[in-house]
């Protein structure tokens, strides 16, 4: 609020200097025009980071995932290659599986992921990799509810463009905090510079951590910290196909950030406030992505102790 005083005031201050100066020379129409039309555009301009176009639909689509078959989402990417169908994984005590999901809430079949363990799988993301015009999947492997973990990990593996196609190799990122562990349920993955960042699940500011591309697949890395994010138990997030709108999610709301392509991801979450998007609480929200286009972004929920979830879908109006 102290900021928005001071911006108000000093665009009160600007005006009534502009005015001055046309009632000195009431002849200097053009002047007079210019100098409206830069108030003008100085008074819409919005708040560097934030988009006030952007904005979801208050109620989201919402199709039934049959009970059972998908109880525990901790992550969830629209996949690039198969129109119409997302990827979706599960966390700590379910197979190495990533689940194949469609956009109507139907099981298509699952994809074994070789050679990895589940440990905990807390969230996913999509996008560019080591192979310019391949789509990768990345599974982020830092669930650290006992606060132990001495290493954490990222697999990164080609997407498959059908679910008969084999998985050739998986590229396991293995890395670790300087400051120790942290519980982290959230990656993202800048598609313009690819890199990985994790958000840590903290009980007041969460800690923001860089893996910076091209990433470390023969040793471990230590992350780099970034600074603070201003949420609290983030829960997922996702970023765009062009890389410009960011969303964290939470048990409770989801939080958006705008930025150009010139602009650092760290510099955008780390010192801005975000702005609410609608959000319609679930059950134990773990998973959110946008959709290939980047015309709206889905969300799915663990089942915990509710009756069934819905896949929900947030269409960009």
């Amino acid at each position: 609020m102290t900021q928005l005083r001071f911006r108000t005031s000093a665009l009160a201050y600007t005006k009534r200097r502009l005015l001055n100066k046309c009632l000195l020379a009431p002849h200097s129409w053009k002047g007079l025009a210019a100098m409206l039309l830069i108030l003008l555009v100085a008074t819409c301009a919005p708040e560097k980071g934030l988009d006030p176009t952007f904005t979801v639909e208050t109620v989201p689509q919402r199709v039934p995932v049959e009970p059972g078959l998908i109880d525990e989402a901790s992550g969830i990417a629209d996949s690039q290659a198969m129109d119409g169908y997302l990827w979706v994984e599960e966390d700590s005590g379910n197979p190495s599986q990533l689940n194949l999901l469609s956009h109507a809430g139907k099981l298509i079949g699952r994809l074994p992921v070789p050679g990895v363990m589940n440990r905990d799988w807390e969230d996913m993301a999509i996008g560019p990799g080591p192979q310019s015009g391949v789509s990768y999947l990345y599974v982020a492997d830092i669930g650290d509810n006992a606060g132990g973990n001495a290493e954490n990990y990222i697999y990164r593996l080609a997407e498959p463009t059908s679910l008969t196609a084999m998985v050739s190799s998986v590229d396991r990122i293995a890395f670790r905090y300087a400051d120790g562990p942290h519980d982290a349920e959230t990656l993202l993955l800048d598609p313009l510079t690819r890199d990985l960042w994790i958000v840590t699940k903290a009980a007041d500011k969460a800690r923001l951590y860089q893996l910076a591309y091209p990433q470390n697949t023969a040793s471990v890395s230590t992350a780099t910290f970034r600074g603070e994010v201003p949420l609290s138990l983030v829960t997922s997030g996702s970023i765009s196909p062009d890389g410009t709108n960011i969303v964290l999610k939470t048990y409770v709301g989801i939080a958006y950030w705008r930025r150009s392509t010139k602009e650092g991801l760290y510099a955008i979450l780390t010192t801005q406030q975000p702005r609410s998007l609608p959000y319609l609480i679930e059950p134990q929200g773990e998973a959110i992505g946008f959709d290939k286009a980047g015309n709206g972004f889905f969300t799915l929920s663990e089942r915990g102790n509710a009756a069934s979830v819905t896949l929900n879908y947030y269409k960009r109006l």
